[in-house]
């Protein structure tokens, strides 16, 4: 591959902390609604509902949140409807960053956006000023100490996975959105533990940051969007040395 971000790692380790699940919890049932929405209520015939119902299940979202959401979604319930954006700017150090959110009131979410961004050092761009820097992808987590290197590369590379790269406690196995499910199901089948599992947006390139100061305005940006209450995803291509990061966290 040829771009690698570190924020992928750095919110796989941060969805798991448990002091998250009440914010998890609601940005699932949003994702839920939102597909629901917009492909029906059926997960066997709406892709993005059935992905949005195993996440909510791995993170042990209750499965009568899962119905009712449905339910609000198609109707069969009265609740506030959503609608799915994405903006699109720079961060501090020239970062590409993506920001998808669902919102109830648009113009309120876009003022909020344009402050985080400027707030920064960043800025708030048009629609697609860096889409073209990402691809979707497949991204599935394995923790390193569950499985053989050499085993695994094996496993995922047979069921047609781009590559597997190595960073912390944790192996990244990327592959196309058609071979996910494909790739993910061999895994699972090989007796392969998986912490995460997600179609995101990969960086084609990344800005690299090696600088503790810039690297700690950076984080922190990331850390604003993600804890705003409508952003569901955030995407950015910055990578971060390992040792940086320990120094910022320390």
């Amino acid at each position: 591959m040829s771009g690698h971000s570190k924020w992928a790692q750095i919110k796989h380790k941060k969805a798991k902390e448990d002091a998250r699940r009440g914010k998890i919890f609601s940005k699932l049932t949003r994702a839920i609604m939102v597909a629901a929405k917009q492909g029906g209520g059926n997960p066997e015939t709406n892709q993005a509902l059935a992905n949005a119902v195993e996440k909510a299940r791995e993170y042990n979202l209750p499965q009568e949140n899962i119905d009712r959401a449905i339910k609000r979604a198609t109707g069969e319930l009265e609740g506030v409807s959503y609608e799915e954006i994405t903006y699109e700017g720079y961060g501090p150090g020239g970062v590409a960053v993506m920001v998808d959110v669902m919102t109830d009131n648009r113009n309120r979410t876009a003022a909020e956006m344009r402050h985080l961004f400027s707030k920064h050092g960043g800025n708030l761009g048009e629609s697609g000023c860096v889409t073209w820097m990402f691809e979707k992808k497949g991204v599935i987590f394995i923790p390193r100490d569950k499985v053989d290197e050499d085993v695994l590369l094996q496993v995922v590379l047979d069921a047609g996975a781009e590559d597997l790269q190595s960073s912390g406690e944790s192996y990244q196995v990327l592959c196309s959105p058609e071979k996910f499910k494909e790739v993910k199901e061999a895994i699972l089948n090989s007796n392969i533990v998986i912490e995460d599992a997600r179609i995101t947006m990969h960086p084609r390139n990344v800005v690299r940051i090696v600088e503790r100061d810039a690297a700690r305005r950076v984080l922190r940006f990331m850390d604003e969007l993600e804890e705003h209450d409508d952003v569901s995803e955030v995407y950015a291509n910055f990578d971060i040395p390992d040792e940086v990061i320990e120094e910022v966290e320390a």
